[in-house]
């Protein structure tokens, strides 16, 4: 089977589609990238490269990721698919009432409140130990190597560490109780005060060491060992709700992926509580119409009303599955998706108010000689996170808890021991059940937005992996307003303007998401893959 015959990119890019026969590794950070290629030529598979990579990634983009984060992992091994939903739960002790004692009547940004279980040490140690072929510590080298001799910062990860200082400073001056806490924080990630430039070398040996016991314990010390007791001991000295018991109970959970048909593909995506509903309940309505160019009003307006449709359904009913009042299939269901299909007009119409927020996320993905694949990302939410690292550790904590509800009649209302909505999702491909290969688009509730375009690239409009990823893209952010990259013609805007959406261009690349993609042809048994030219991002392949 040839995947997409017609490989071309259409659009201005300075980087050009990746073709291996081995084995590929596709990131945002040519060094995390680098770490997965250095594990699959150790005899490593592509599990094991995907954990390489993710933790490379917590020390080399420490602006989107950290040891404290959430993940969630679609795996393609020997041509069967699973799910692995490593989201955590928010302590157990929490409480709208308990915030409201606290002077709260929703959850901050920063500081130790919003803080839930980190779930990505144990999301590394599963995949490990069900399909890996080295060990934990083994995986783990490269990212203890980068952590304890330095890297060189790229530029946007310059950039976006320079904006984190100023966004935790302005916190530390707002809130005493957070400015504590953030002078851990500041002694890892700032030096005299400063964040780095282009060019500078970064190392965090105590990010270093905490790698290494993660390790040599397969996470077990993180969660009921050394590293645990020094989590909880930072969250009791600051009268946070992270107990011992809520780390010591932890456990990624192994999902069934929701699959959807598009154009005659299979379209993968984790169930609630990630958003990947949104791709799935917006390809299901649009699966009925043949689209014949991608700038045009047809395809850009049919996108967004879609995505608006399945926006909906997230916002009302989407949280963790033990508070869902309804099945996810249930929203996949013929009758219901030919219902929200019958609601598109040619004119915008208003969505349920929601003002989805943006954040920081990696995805990356990974492929091997034997065929195996892994769409994986990680995320400690807003940037770095909460601006709390554990001392000694260089463990960055993240700030989910910041996505729960606080509408009572919500099922994503807070809730001790639940997990929120999650914005964080992977996506894989299929044909006919044949693993055709992993995607992803990072960045908030940009995410399905992202995951929807870049695929009908591929799909409708037959672009190889980079050219779906350099394409522009629209962001539908509340109501009937859309941010659109400046690449869109004038003339394609004035007609969605007339058809009554808010057009705005927004001149910032990375609010648009990061992506990556790997496809293999069946026939030759290789890979091409495209890695997002808005970012630092880059392929290693042999």
């Amino acid at each position: 089977m040839t995947v997409f015959s017609n490989n071309f990119n259409p659009y201005p890019r300075s980087r050009k589609a990746v073709y291996a026969k081995n084995g590929m590794v596709a990131t945002s950070q040519p060094a995390a990238s680098q770490a997965g290629l250095e594990i699959l030529k150790q005899g490593g598979n592509a599990i094991d490269a995907a954990v390489a990579t993710a933790a490379a990634l917590t020390v080399v983009e420490p602006t989107s990721n950290g040891i404290g984060s959430d993940a969630f992992a679609i795996i393609s091994f020997q041509g069967k698919s699973y799910g692995l939903n490593g989201s955590g739960p928010a302590p157990a002790s929490i409480s709208m009432t308990e915030l409201a004692r606290r002077g709260f009547d929703k959850l901050p940004k920063h500081g130790w409140n919003p803080v839930d279980v980190p779930g990505t040490p144990a999301t590394w140690a599963a995949l490990v130990e069900r399909f890996g072929k080295l060990s934990l510590s083994e995986d783990l080298a490269p990212a203890i190597r980068y952590a304890k001799s330095g890297f060189a910062v790229p530029q946007t990860l310059s950039f976006f560490w320079k904006r984190a200082l100023k966004n935790y400073e302005k916190s530390a001056q707002n809130d005493t109780a957070f400015a504590t806490p953030f002078s851990e924080w500041k002694r890892i990630f700032t030096k005299n005060g400063l964040t780095p430039e282009p060019g500078d070398v970064w190392v965090n040996p105590d990010q270093a060491k905490t790698l290494a016991e993660i390790g040599a314990t397969n996470a077990e010390s993180f969660y009921r060992g050394q590293l645990a007791e020094k989590i909880i001991a930072a969250s009791e000295s600051a009268d946070g709700f992270l107990h011992q018991s809520d780390l010591a109970d932890y456990h990624p959970q192994w999902v069934d992926p929701l699959s959807v048909n598009y154009h005659g593909y299979e379209v993968l995506e984790l169930p609630p509580n990630g958003q990947g509903i949104v791709v799935s309940e917006a390809l299901s309505i649009l699966d009925n119409f043949n689209f014949d160019s991608r700038d045009s009003f047809e395809t850009i307006h049919k996108q967004i009303e879609a995505l608006k449709l399945g926006f909906n359904d997230l916002f009302a009913h989407v949280a963790d599955p033990t508070q869902m009042k309804i099945k996810p299939e249930s929203l996949l269901a013929p009758d219901y998706i030919s219902e929200l299909r019958n609601r598109l007009t040619n004119e915008a119409q208003l969505p349920r108010q929601e003002n989805p927020n943006n954040s920081g996320t990696v995805y990356l993905c990974t492929a091997d000689s034997e065929g195996n694949m892994v769409s994986y990302i990680q995320s400690n939410y807003m940037g770095f996170g909460s601006g709390i690292v554990i001392p000694d550790t260089g463990i960055a904590m993240n700030n989910r808890g910041n996505n729960f509800s606080f509408d009572p009649t919500s099922p994503n209302f807070l809730r001790g021991g639940q997990r929120p909505l999650n914005t964080i999702i992977p996506g894989f491909l299929q044909k006919a059940g044949e693993p055709i290969g992993p995607f992803g688009v990072m960045g908030g509730f940009m995410q399905p937005q992202g995951h929807l375009q870049v695929l009908m690239n591929c799909i409708d409009f037959g672009l190889d992996p980079q050219g779906a990823l350099d394409a522009p893209r629209f962001q539908w952010t509340q109501g009937n307003q859309v941010e659109f990259e400046r690449e869109f013609s004038t003339s394609l805007l004035s007609e969605l303007r007339d058809a009554g959406h808010e057009i705005s261009i927004n001149p910032e690349p990375n609010t648009f998401g990061r992506g990556q993609i790997i496809w293999r042809n069946s026939n030759t048994g290789t890979f091409v893959g495209g890695s997002d030219s808005r970012t630092d991002g880059a392929i290693s392949a042999w």
